[in-house]
């Protein structure tokens, strides 16, 4: 009986042979293979589920119009095909295949329900120490990590599906991303999560194409549940990579499957990247990390020493966080070399012994100084509300403060005299005075050089 329904599938295809372009059908109807056919269901054999849904796309109205017309109209047609299981390294091998069955509801068929594929879990390649409670949180970052949160905590909720998270390197990219992985495999262990660099991602398509099991990689990344791809600006000019992860990107979406990306750009600075796929990008959520403000950098400071087991003194500290504004990467670097060089010589941590570590391993950062910050640490430094600096008071303490603050505005900052003296309620002689006084007074008074000394240093950082 079987026999008989083979030949009614042969003859399917000989009338499919017609329609289409004989490349066309060498390419997509030769490899299937009849299976059976029970209860109006017809299954047949394809090389992988990517294979079914590209003959489906491409297809469907002549297959399905075709079985209607020698099977029957109440035909339903059954996709089997090998699942691979395996870890995406980028040796792709094929694991043992079960086969998995897809039922596909033709045109103006009922539909039926996927059955369930059976794979193995895989290694995520999640860094165990990126997580949410090791994630430092201020202004700069607070959006990207409340969404992350969000997507973590109700793997569900897909309005931020997909989740595009750009910023400059080192600002903690890498840590949310795998933080919402880690979090997401606490909550359900079953759950197929991945990680990897869009480098790595690449390097295992080649090797899939030059292996030729192409149809395997698709396999393998159409049943991931949440997919996490580092850095994805690398897929810049790889237009065979691009439309590879643009086939995956569509069936995990389509799938609801969550997608996670992150790149130093955002996708409306990404030439060279195929305008279907930034489309996409662009269609869930698109969260920015910027520069670490000095908040975080303190907060980073401290969580990595308390984690290395070395005490920063404040000073230390303040002095750290007010030079490495640039990466969190780069402040995390400092703590390290600092404690190798306290150990090596057996140094205590000090503020010295940190510009000396900074001078070598990173590129200090200058400070913009400006008006307001003077007069802060001008009444700082002598201990009087900054407000009196502003008033008429002629009091000694306040004079000098004030004229402090003229002397290192005029010299620290491109604002003209007329402008000074317009934010001090005085006029241009009267700050053009004061500048000449202490220019005077410097070389007879040790302290009053000293102070300038004390102040600018502070000003500067150094």
């Amino acid at each position: 009986m079987q026999n008989e329904h083979s030949q009614r599938w042969d003859r399917c295809l000989e009338i499919i042979r017609d329609i289409v372009p004989s490349e066309q059908f060498k390419s997509w109807f030769e490899p299937l293979t009849f299976r059976r056919f029970e209860n109006d269901m017809l299954t047949i054999y394809c090389p992988t589920e990517y294979f079914s849904e590209q003959l489906e796309e491409r297809y469907i109205n002549v297959l399905g119009k075709t079985l209607k017309r020698v099977f029957g109209p109440k035909i339903k047609l059954i996709y089997e095909f090998p699942v691979v299981a395996n870890d995406p390294s980028t040796k792709i091998e094929v694991g043992s295949s079960h086969p998995s069955q897809a039922v596909r509801p033709l045109p103006g068929a009922t539909s039926n329900p996927f059955k369930e594929q059976v794979v193995e879990d895989i290694d995520s390649q999640l860094n165990p120490d990126y997580t949410f409670e090791n994630y430092c949180i201020s202004h700069s970052n607070k959006v990207a990590q409340s969404i992350g949160e969000a997507i973590a905590n109700d793997p569900k909720l897909k309005i931020f599906n997909p989740l595009f998270v750009f910023g400059p390197c080192g600002v903690g990219k890498t840590h949310l991303i795998q933080a919402i992985g880690i979090r997401i495999k606490e909550r359900n262990p079953r759950a197929r999560v991945l990680y990897l660099t869009a480098r790595l991602f690449e390097s295992q398509y080649t090797a899939a194409v030059q292996r030729a099991k192409l149809n395997e990689f698709f396999n393998f990344y159409q049943s991931i549940d949440t997919l996490i791809i580092d850095d994805i600006q690398d897929f810049i000019g790889k237009e065979k990579t691009q439309k590879t992860f643009y086939h995956i990107f569509n069936h995990l979406k389509q799938n609801n499957r969550q997608l996670i990306m992150s790149s130093d750009c955002s996708p409306s600075q990404m030439e060279g990247m195929q305008d279907r796929l930034l489309s996409r990008f662009k269609s869930g959520m698109t969260a920015q990390l910027e520069r670490p403000d000095i908040e975080l950098r303190r907060d980073v400071l401290s969580q990595k020493s308390l984690r290395d087991g070395i005490k920063l003194p404040k000073d230390v500290m303040d002095y750290i966080a007010s030079n490495v504004t640039q990466s969190i990467r780069e402040i995390e670097g400092v703590v390290v070399s600092l404690m190798a060089h306290a150990t090596c010589l057996d140094e205590e941590i000090t503020v010295d012994l940190a510009r000396r570590v900074l001078s070598n391993s990173v590129k200090l950062s200058k400070r913009t100084i400006d008006f307001e910050t003077i007069a802060r640490t001008v009444s700082g430094f002598y201990d009087i509300e900054v407000e009196q600096i502003f008033t008429k008071s002629r009091k000694r303490e306040v004079s000098d403060a004030r004229q402090m603050v003229m002397y290192l505005a005029k010299k620290h900052t491109k604002m003209p005299l007329k402008a000074i003296g317009t934010r001090l309620g005085r006029t241009h002689a009267t700050v053009l005075y004061a500048c000449r006084l202490i220019d005077e007074r410097m070389p007879l008074e040790k302290k009053l050089f000293d102070d300038i000394s004390k102040l600018e240093a502070e000003l500067l950082g150094v």
